[in-house]
């Protein structure tokens, strides 16, 4: 059997662990002098009120190693296969040191995403097309997968991924500039960059929107459209897309703090498949 582990950088939530038949280890995340596990002990609503009322900057850290060894290492045990998708290595080092990890164990697969929340969304349910396929075939769909994926969002400021070390201090400073609104993406490596600036939120969500079409979005799989705490620049740029890609949206995700922490509250953007 194939067991599939994400980490909270997923965004899969607790109560969607049944949905995607998913086992979620969650990152730590860092507020004052208290650590919570992302998901797990720290609700949404006090998350951002640290945030946004008390100016507290968040950190992230890996989650348990001791913990995600003995999980994944009891269904090693009893015979399943185990195929591990973490956040990107271009943002966190919990891929490198999970694959350090479990080097030596043949029946378990880390697999280097390049991406992150709605982005290992459309993996998990790539790898739930194929439970019946061994760990070969598997990771070989997930490969040519993972260099189609678009993540393009807008968030309110670049301060929250320039502080956490995401992003340059020469893109920080570019996109940084009044009136201009970035578009983040990843790059193939998965790290965080601007791939485009636009005078105004209204031209920004234009621009999101076309890429959509620029990019030759692939139906057939789902777009995740994301936010952080307000989901309305996310309500008004749905209402500007074609309507044609809107039944493969599915439900809007309210990224987890292990994310938003990053992106700061009030980004917003579509996760996708191109052809």
């Amino acid at each position: 059997m194939i067991r599939l582990f994400v980490d909270s950088g997923s965004s899969i939530k607790q109560n969607e662990k049944k949905k995607y038949d998913v086992e979620i280890i969650p990152l730590k995340i860092l507020l004052g002098d208290k650590e919570y596990s992302d998901g797990i002990d720290l609700s949404m609503d006090y998350f951002y009120s640290k945030l946004i009322d008390d100016k507290l900057f968040p950190k992230t850290s890996l989650p348990s190693l001791e913990e995600t060894e003995k999980r994944v290492m009891e269904y090693v045990r009893q015979g399943d296969d185990v195929i591990f998708l973490p956040i990107s290595s271009g943002i966190s080092g919990t891929y490198n040191t999970l694959r350090m990890l479990f080097e030596d164990q043949p029946k378990v697969r880390v697999i280097d995403t390049r991406t992150a929340v709605g982005g290992i969304r459309i993996l998990v349910e790539e790898v739930n097309k194929y439970r019946d396929k061994d760990l070969d075939t598997i990771e070989k769909k997930l490969l040519k997968l993972i260099p189609r994926i678009k993540v393009v969002a807008i968030p309110e400021t670049l301060e929250y991924l320039h502080r956490g070390g995401r992003l340059s201090k020469t893109a920080y400073v570019a996109g940084s500039l009044a009136q201009v609104k970035p578009l983040i993406t990843f790059d193939l490596e998965g790290r965080v960059k601007v791939l485009s600036k636009a005078i105004g939120l209204k031209r920004a969500m234009q621009t999101l929107v076309s890429h959509l079409e620029e990019d030759r979005c692939d139906t057939n799989y789902s777009i995740v459209p994301s936010y952080t705490y307000s989901h309305k620049n996310l309500v008004d740029l749905i209402k500007m897309t074609d309507k044609k890609y809107v039944p493969a949206m599915i439900e809007p995700d309210n990224l987890d703090p292990a994310i938003a922490c990053h992106w700061g509250p009030n980004a917003f953007g579509y996760i996708f498949v191109t052809k």
